[in-house]
């Protein structure tokens, strides 16, 4: 028998896990705080037993935060990023998803790559990668090819700016953007001056 355990997107877990690690926390020391005040001494240690998920949601996420690139870092890769050519850049994002256990599969169309890990398929775009603005036709596009190809959803790579209406068209669509930070992240690149080389 097969169990889904997926979390609800607007499940309370979901929202802190999207949140800052000291929210979680906040909400820990508020349930010890009503504990201490409301409930009888003899239940005390059994009722602050109610903070511990929300202490272990804040613990992972400062942990998770904690291992993000500095700005200096994600400077540095943005600026190799963009001196690759687009073939060297389609190999090192394909790199790196084959490293993080996808299965990866070339495609036609906008979307560069099909990834299909744990039967999730996500379609991934690396087309308009180098370009300085980003409006709502390519985003539309992909999004078309996602829901051709079936896929749970896509990831669009940008070095630029995205319009407006392009980033509402992302917040109510499946699509999501690949920049920064995680894009620091999953390259893993090394910069010295002007070279790059993988960990």
């Amino acid at each position: 028998m097969k169990f889904n355990f997926k979390i609800s997107e607007n499940s309370l877990f979901a929202i802190l896990l999207r949140s800052s690690w000291w929210l979680s926390f906040a909400i820990a020391a508020g349930l010890l705080l009503l504990v201490r005040l409301l409930v009888p001494e003899a239940y005390v240690v059994p009722a602050s037993s109610l903070a511990l998920p929300f202490l272990g949601i804040g613990g992972f996420i400062a942990w998770k935060q904690f291992k993000l690139p500095g700005t200096a870092r994600v400077a540095a890769t943005v600026e190799a990023a963009r001196a690759m050519s687009g073939k060297e850049f389609l190999a090192r994002v394909e790199q790196a998803y084959l490293r993080e256990g996808y299965t990866v599969t070339r495609l036609a169309g906008l979307a560069d790559f099909k990834l299909v890990k744990m039967g999730k398929i996500t379609l991934v775009c690396c087309k308009r990668w180098k370009a300085a603005s980003h409006g709502l036709e390519p985003l539309r596009e992909l999004d078309r090819q996602r829901d051709a190809e079936n896929a749970h959803d896509a990831l669009y790579f940008t070095l630029g700016d995205l319009s407006a209406n392009a980033r509402e068209f992302i917040a109510k669509h499946r699509v999501r953007l690949v920049e920064g930070q995680e894009l620091t992240t999953l390259l893993r690149l090394r910069v010295r001056g002007q070279r790059t080389e993988d960990r």
